[in-house]
C-alpha cells in the first residue's frame, strides 16, 4: 500500500510517501512563499524521489486541521484535485495526532500544540508506548495556560511539539520530566500524517475526494467579527 501525504496546516509544508508501512520519500519546507507555490512543486519532487507517479498512490492523506484556515483550503483543493481524476481513496488526520505520530518510536506523552494566537493554542494529548499511540483528549482550542496546569500533574516523560511549542520554552526550566521537542520534529510534517493515514486506511476509515472537508476548531476571523457585530446588534 501506497499512501502519498500532505500538510500545509501551518507556516512550513510537506509531503511524504508512505509504501508498506515505511516511509520513502518526504519533503519539506519553512519559507515564506503561499503554499499554493509550494505545495505542488514539492508533490512531484517527493514523488520523483520515490520514482513513482500519482498513478502508483493507493491513498492520499491530508491534515484537515486544525490550523491555518487558508492553509487547510489549499491542502484539502490540492488532494481532491490529485486523487478525483484517479478515484483513490482519501483519509482526513487531525493535526494535532499527525504531530504525535512523529514520536511513534519514543514512549512518551506528547503535547501538540498550536499557535491559535492571543495566548491559545490547539491542544491535544497522546500517549505513546510500545509504537503505539493513544488519544487521551479531544482536539481543543484552550489558553496555553490551561494546558500548563494539565501538565503541571503530569510525571510522565512529556514532549511538547507543534509550531506553538515555543509559547511553552519558561514554562519548562526546571522541569525533568518535559521537554520541547528539537527542530527536526518539532513542527506538524507530513511523515507524521503518513504514519496516522496507514493505520486509518487499514481499518476502511476513507473518504472519496469530493467529502473531504476542514476542521477548524473555531470560526474563521471574518466569521467571529460577524457573529460579535449580530450578537451586538440583538
Amino acid at each position: 500500500m501506497k499512501i502519498l501525504a500532505l500538510d500545509c496546516s501551518a507556516g512550513p509544508a510537506s509531503a511524504a510517501v508512505l509504501s508498506d508501512g515505511n516511509i520513502i520519500a518526504s519533503s519539506f519546507v519553512n519559507v515564506k512563499l503561499t503554499h499554493s507555490q509550494t505545495l505542488l512543486p514539492m508533490v512531484k519532487n517527493t514523488l520523483d524521489s520515490a520514482m513513482l507517479t500519482l498513478d502508483d498512490i493507493d491513498a492520499f492523506a491530508i491534515n484537515n486541521g486544525p490550523g491555518s484556515f487558508t492553509g487547510i483550503r489549499i491542502g484539502i483543493s490540492a488532494v481532491k484535485g490529485l486523487a478525483t481524476p484517479r478515484n483513490k481513496p482519501c483519509t482526513e488526520v487531525s493535526t494535532l495526532e499527525s504531530i504525535a505520530y512523529l514520536f511513534k518510536n519514543t514512549d512518551c506523552i506528547v503535547c501538540a500544540v498550536m499557535d491559535a494566537r492571543c495566548n491559545q493554542v490547539y491542544n491535544a494529548l497522546f500517549r505513546v508506548e510500545d509504537t503505539k499511540v493513544t488519544r487521551l483528549c479531544e482536539d481543543r482550542a484552550v489558553l496555553a495556560d490551561e494546558v500548563i496546569k494539565e501538565l503541571d500533574l503530569v510525571d510522565e516523560k512529556v514532549i511538547i511539539a507543534g509550531d506553538g511549542a515555543g509559547l511553552f520554552e519558561e514554562f519548562i526550566k526546571g522541569k525533568t520530566n518535559i521537554l520541547i521537542a528539537q527542530e527536526p520534529l518539532r513542527y506538524q510534517n507530513a511523515c507524521g500524517v503518513a504514519l496516522a493515514a496507514k493505520e486509518k486506511v487499514v481499518l476502511g476509515n476513507t473518504v472519496s475526494a469530493d467529502l473531504l472537508s476542514p476542521f477548524y476548531l473555531r470560526l474563521p476571523q471574518a466569521e467571529r467579527e460577524l457573529k460579535a457585530k449580530r450578537e451586538q446588534g440583538e
